[in-house]
């Protein structure tokens, strides 16, 4: 019974692409700059499986023949954020960005969603999660109005006070916006932002969701799900997927809950595909420009890594990666235009082979296909005969 899983370290980007500059994000690295600034990491596991022979990372040595396969993988698609890359991993590409909005969403798209919600909203601006609740929090928990909020990426954020617009209602906002964001109002994420706290102090929850577009082709979800085997989702997959293919779900509330999920999975008698995505490095760190806590959570994620490894099975292989960077290091708190690195582990998979430089993400799903014996027209190139023991 084979099994791909396939685990998303959020943001965990290793060097700028040569677009970067297209971007705002020439300079950006977020592993190799936060090992700098960190004075070097100690991340044992991910070094044995060969983090550090993918590039230079102070802390992390290159080994002579990795535990892994290794190599990293350019970004081919238009863009930089979560649907982006995550879309672009299971076979969609992406020639034009969707749309963002720079100075806040227009006077049209507004007055629609405050009709259809029957209430008036607070905000409409590009700013940081955690800035906004500071700056709005009193004023909505006075009045009641959802705070709007949007960044550099494509997407439409409503933040609310969980006790003063419940995660139900809050959640029938973000139906609603998802419904509206489509043609040329298009988003690639409606994003709900609960947060709690009193008095000008307050702090986000873990209660977020998201709400994306439907894929705009057949994605490894569907084509696994066809050939009658599991597709698994932990965290924000099946949000980022809008459930299309996937068999199983379970969503979770940090890291660490994503990995016992995950292993809750691996126990499990189901082959096919699990798909887990981590998103405390993003979500808790690079957008904060938090560089001490995205590298504990670096670290925290290479103490359990040991338990995913010995979980696995004869027919297991195991794909580390991430969807884009978010480097905490420079002064933007965006998503950064990075390539994403790829380590492979397995029985079946060749200690040390060099994958090199990918094209597209989309050849990781074309690898995991391969692997599984799924027929597919996916776009990209899998690396199963480089790797394979």
């Amino acid at each position: 019974m084979k099994r791909a899983i396939l685990v998303v370290l959020d943001s965990v980007g290793i060097g700028e692409m040569p677009d970067a500059d297209q971007y705002g994000d020439v300079g950006s690295n977020t592993l190799g700059n936060i090992a700098d600034q960190v004075g070097g990491m100690e991340i044992p596991n991910l070094e044995k499986l060969g983090l550090g022979n993918i590039a230079p990372l102070k802390g992390v040595s290159v080994i002579d023949t990795p535990e892994g396969a290794f190599g990293k993988s350019a970004e081919l698609s238009v863009g930089k954020d979560t649907v982006t890359g995550h879309w672009e991993m299971s076979g969609v590409i992406l020639e034009k960005p969707l749309n963002t909005y720079p100075e806040g969403f227009s006077k049209e798209i507004m007055d629609a969603f405050e009709s259809k919600i029957g209430r008036k909203t607070l905000g409409n601006v590009v700013a940081s999660g955690t800035e906004i609740i500071e700056r709005l929090g009193d004023e909505h928990v006075k009045t009641g109005y959802p705070i709007i909020y949007t960044s550099a990426d494509s997407v439409f954020q409503i933040a609310a006070h969980e006790g003063v617009i419940p995660l139900d209602e809050l959640y029938r906002y973000c139906e609603v916006a998802r419904e509206m964001l489509v043609g040329d109002w298009q988003v690639g994420r409606v994003i709900a932002r609960p947060f709690v706290g009193e008095d000008g102090v307050y702090t986000r929850t873990e209660n977020r969701k998201d709400f994306a577009l439907d894929p705009f082709n057949k994605t490894i979800l569907e084509y696994v799900k066809e050939a009658g085997q599991n597709v698994m989702c932990v965290g924000k997959i099946s949000d980022v997927f809008n459930n299309i293919g996937v068999t199983h779900s379970v969503h979770t509330k940090n890291n660490m809950q994503g990995v016992d999920e995950t292993l809750k999975f691996m126990k499990e008698d189901l082959g096919g595909l699990l798909w887990t995505n981590l998103v405390d490095f993003d979500m808790m760190f690079g957008h904060r420009n938090d560089y001490v806590g995205y590298y504990n959570a670096i670290r925290e994620f290479d103490e359990r890594l040991p338990e995913i490894l010995e979980t696995m099975t004869e027919d297991d292989i195991l794909i580390l990666t991430a969807d884009h960077g978010c480097d905490p290091t420079t002064p933007s708190t965006d998503h950064s235009r990075e390539y994403i690195p790829i380590l492979v582990y397995g029985k079946n998979v060749k200690p040390g082979a060099n994958l090199g430089v990918r094209r597209t993400f989309s050849d990781i799903g074309k690898t995991v296909l391969e692997y599984l014996g799924v027929q597919n027209d996916l776009y990209g190139e899998s690396f199963w005969s480089e790797i394979k023991a």
